[in-house]
């Protein structure tokens, strides 16, 4: 079996033996999706706004010249980079402006880790690793507001995004329950940026549901379990057949 490495380490066969914080994450948002992506026949599409979050990571991990080649689109005709993408070498620049920031950024980058949580064999990828310290993950967003919910209201971006469940994942992962930290910046007209920790019993918290859910996760991926559809996704709207008429009112 090949190890795992960063030009494997999303490949389909590594998708399907390991599991991972965007794994675990679209699971619980819709299991058809998660097990489309998984198999290959369901890619997420690119926007601007995860092109420019992308866009940043790949400096920072010291690829950005590769992703520039693999992705054409962030480019006008005449070669210049198209706004948004002036944008991220601005939130670039910003980062780079604040001596706490880029010391949290100075680690070990795109550290590949692999472990268990229960049976269930997980990978990580650490943006910014610091041995006996902390565990550091670069994250661009809108902004830091919170966000609304459906079942809670409005919570924040932390728990919106999944970032709880990420860090108890690398924590886990990782196996010395080290500080895990958000390095944030924002896609304003003035970016904002922020160190954020999280709670310990938060992220002890989180990891309990993730360990709720691996049965089924096991169930999915390794025994044929038939996944859910939400029928609210991307993927369940493009992979919709109508069988019935229904009243409108059985969209609300």
């Amino acid at each position: 079996m090949s190890k795992l490495t960063a030009e494997n380490y999303f490949s389909s066969e590594n998708q399907m033996r390991y599991c991972g914080a965007s794994q675990i994450k679209d699971f619980l948002r819709c299991e058809a999706m998660a097990m489309a992506k998984i198999r290959g026949e369901y890619e997420q599409p690119k926007t601007p706004a995860l092109l420019v979050g992308s866009y940043v990571d790949a400096h920072f991990e010291g690829s950005l010249d590769l992703f520039k080649a693999k992705n054409p689109e962030l480019f006008k005709r005449d070669g210049g980079l198209k706004s948004e993408y002036v944008r991220a070498e601005e939130i670039i620049r910003r980062i780079e402006r604040d001596e706490l920031f880029m010391q949290y950024m100075s680690g070990q980058a795109q550290v590949i880790k692999v472990g268990e949580i229960d049976g269930l064999p997980f990978k990580i990828k650490i943006d910014s690793y610091h041995p006996k310290k902390a565990i550091v993950d670069l994250k661009i967003m809108r902004d830091f507001a919170s966000i609304y919910n459906e079942e809670q209201g409005r919570v924040s971006f932390v728990e919106a995004w999944g970032y709880d469940l990420q860090g108890a994942i690398y924590q886990a992962v990782e196996g010395n329950s080290l500080p895990f930290i958000l390095a944030c910046a924002t896609k304003e007209p003035v970016t904002d940026i922020a160190l954020l920790s999280i709670q310990q019993d938060e992220l002890d918290a989180a990891v309990q549901i993730v360990k709720a859910y691996i049965p089924r996760i096991k169930e999915l991926k390794f025994k044929g379990a038939k996944p859910k559809r939400c029928e609210k996704c991307d993927y369940c709207k493009m992979t919709k057949k109508l069988n019935r008429v229904i009243s409108y009112l059985d969209l609300y």
